[in-house]
């Protein structure tokens, strides 16, 4: 499991890499700041959802 699917990893304000929903198949990612965490488990396996401060939402896939 890598860092970008533990949840105590990912902090408010941290720059970071996210795959959006529409772009899951390419595996484009998308770099922000995290505004909110949205998943609730310590751990997800495809990587831990957050809402970054653009309002964009998806899973965590790189840590800056």
């Amino acid at each position: 499991m890598n860092s970008s699917s533990i949840r105590a990893n990912i902090k408010e304000g941290l720059n970071v890499g996210i795959v959006l929903k529409k772009d899951q198949r390419s595996g484009k990612i998308t770099q922000g700041i995290v505004k909110r965490i949205l998943t609730n488990s310590s751990n997800h396996q495809h990587g831990i959802k957050v809402q970054l401060t653009n309002g964009q939402i998806g899973r965590v896939k790189e840590i800056y």
